[in-house]
């Protein structure tokens, strides 16, 4: 602290003793030193030693330059080193296949149907790229509920055969061949029903 200050009276007597100084030359010499006091004001403590930490392994986790407790304010273990969550657990609030999750899961599956049933009102009248449209809009979220329903080896060979489905009807419009986006539409909608009734 005393360090500083004198720095900031070298320099402010330099900024003012030079014969051709302007006034903004000596302002400038008495902002950085003003500058240079208020980290050393903020930081210090009397009769403490510098204090530094790295990565809140080696050193002093609470030191000003760590930015971040990596771990060491939270009551349980964490995640990881570098995480403010803890591990999985009793207490998490996520806890999967509770039935929030699964309701949540199971109306973008009725979303889904109804949606599917649209696709042969595109084909009809030769909207071609209405069909990958639909098909990408909302698939996304209909792959990832029934990943997370279909549990049994039978489920999952539905869910598989519904892609595959899915995927033909994408292609079909995509080359505008109308009987196979209508085979593909139909096949879309039969394994669909087949596997909302499995899961």
């Amino acid at each position: 602290m005393k360090i500083a200050i004198i720095a900031s009276l070298i320099a402010y007597s330099a900024a003012f003793s030079q014969k051709d100084t302007s006034r903004r030359d000596a302002m400038a010499g008495i902002a950085a030193a003003g500058a240079a006091l208020v980290p050393a004001i903020a930081n210090a403590a009397a009769g403490e030693s510098p204090r530094f930490s790295v990565f809140g392994l080696i050193g002093d986790g609470t030191s000003y330059s760590e930015g971040g407790a990596y771990g060491s304010d939270q009551k349980g273990k964490t995640y990881s080193a570098y995480s403010v969550y803890g591990e999985a657990g009793e207490d998490s609030l996520y806890k999967p296949g509770t039935e929030q999750y699964i309701t949540k899961k199971k109306a973008v599956l009725v979303e889904t149907a109804k949606r599917l049933k649209k696709l042969d009102y595109y084909a009809d009248k030769k909207q071609w790229t209405q069909v990958p449209q639909e098909l990408t809009r909302y698939m996304y979220e209909t792959r990832a509920s029934v990943t997370y329903l279909a549990k049994s080896k039978e489920q999952k060979k539905l869910a598989k055969e519904f892609y595959v489905q899915i995927e033909a009807a994408t292609i079909a419009a995509r080359q505008k061949k109308y009987e196979n986006l209508k085979t593909a539409i139909a096949n879309s909608i039969s394994t669909f029903d087949a596997l909302t009734a499995a899961l």
